[in-house]
């Protein structure tokens, strides 16, 4: 797996267990903190949680079997979504991408990137999986 990690990858690698992750492929310099894990609405959870990603991050492309929205807290982020141009977000910026469309982040400038991100996902299916 290439060095270069951030944003929803760095929940892909994840498993929640109640609050606490579990790291199904350690990353290092990303700092995960669970801040919510609900199962709401019917069918569905919900997971609140804060990454910071070192300068130089990536994410990879992957796919989320639910929503994904979030908030840029510090730091410039290039987002990648298919079907769409890219976009380049900076503090104060909020995201939303699609069930199922594959996408990835790049960290963009010298300063690390702390993102809040919402997911909402079919409760029977992985947080995320990667795409080619």
């Amino acid at each position: 797996m290439p060095k270069k990690t951030l944003l929803a990858l760095t929940f892909a690698s994840l498993a929640f267990t109640g609050l606490a992750f579990t790291a199904l492929a350690q990353q290092p310099g990303i700092k995960r903190t669970p801040l919510q894990k609900i199962e709401f609405p019917d069918g569905y959870t919900t997971v609140t949680a804060i990454a910071e990603v070192p300068p130089g991050g990536a994410a990879g492309r992957h796919t989320h079997p639910g929503v994904e929205t979030g908030y840029v807290l510090e730091g410039e982020v290039e987002l990648l979504v298919d079907g769409q141009p890219a976009k380049q977000l900076k503090a104060g910026d909020s995201y939303v991408i699609p069930a199922g469309v594959v996408h990835d982040a790049k960290t963009h400038g010298d300063k690390p990137l702390k993102i809040m991100g919402i997911y909402i996902f079919d409760k029977t299916k992985p947080l995320a999986t990667p795409a080619p």
